[in-house]
């Protein structure tokens, strides 16, 4: 059996489960009404920076048993399209299980996805969203892709598969496109820039969103996941998309000439 161990425990977030779960009760609003959805998008930075962010989301949204969990690849590990069929990942709040009937109804519809594990092994974008999801179903089960530069046919041919999965599922599925938004640029230029990519993701619309990051050189580094959930959020029926929460890094670190923003949307 495939043992994924953490990568970033005690980097992006802290590696004791005590102290784990009472930082993850500080990020997550109580307040909130959770309601189910089709998709999630969260970002993936250390939990310094962009837990509140992700916290808003989670609270907002029901999180089933199953949950495909997608993420750009920052490593190069792996190939471009690879998802996790089986295995375990070991992380500090306990052992979740790969989802791994749901992955192979989503690998059986793709020509797209390989199954592998290599991309995953050192990846964070995917891991840092695990706690929260633990943390609020105890049963959690995953599917990972983990995802490298695709053209749009691809993207939109993976979400198409991810639908069909769901759809011959027997359980309420919830998918979660980890991605930061721009990366290290002014405040006010991320705030522009991601706010184009925003609106079409509040729009309901995967191609839109693949082109005008590409065309506006948005550096949006998980567009692709992005892309593929909202593909396959409207195969699913989705009727609207909720922005929940925007920061970014210079409201901690203060630094507002170098910046990361962070999104956090639910797709209904």
């Amino acid at each position: 059996m495939i043992i994924r161990r953490p990568a970033v425990a005690n980097q992006f977030y802290d590696g004791d489960p005590v102290r784990l779960r009472a930082e993850l009760s500080r990020l997550i609003p109580t307040t909130a009404h959770a309601k189910p959805a089709l998709a999630a998008v969260s970002p993936h930075a250390g939990y310094i920076y962009s837990g509140h962010v992700a916290g808003a989301v989670f609270s907002r949204v029901t999180v089933p048993e199953y949950v495909i969990v997608m993420g750009p690849n920052h490593t190069g590990y792996g190939s471009y399209a690879e998802i996790m069929t089986e295995g375990v990942w070991q992380m500090p709040l306990g052992d979740v299980p790969i989802a791994s009937d749901l992955a192979d109804l989503i690998l059986s519809r793709s020509n797209i996805l390989q199954e592998g594990y290599q991309s995953h092994l050192y990846e964070h974008s995917l891991e840092v969203q695990i706690p929260f999801l633990q943390y609020l179903q105890p049963d959690l089960h995953i599917v990972p892709i983990c995802l490298g530069p695709l053209d749009l046919e691809s993207c939109l041919e993976i979400g198409r598969a991810v639908a069909a999965a769901i759809k011959a599922f027997s359980m309420p599925v919830l998918i979660v496109a980890s991605t930061d938004m721009s990366h290290y640029v002014t405040a006010d230029t991320a705030k522009e820039m991601d706010t184009l990519a925003i609106k079409r993701i509040l729009a309901l619309d995967p191609q839109g969103l693949y082109t005008t990051v590409k065309e506006n050189g948005i550096s949006m580094c998980g567009y692709i996941p992005t892309t593929i959930a909202l593909e396959a959020s409207n195969l699913l029926g989705a009727k609207q998309a909720e922005l929940i929460k925007y920061a970014n890094s210079g409201e901690i670190n203060g630094d507002y000439n170098r910046v990361v923003g962070y999104a956090g949307l639910a797709i209904r």
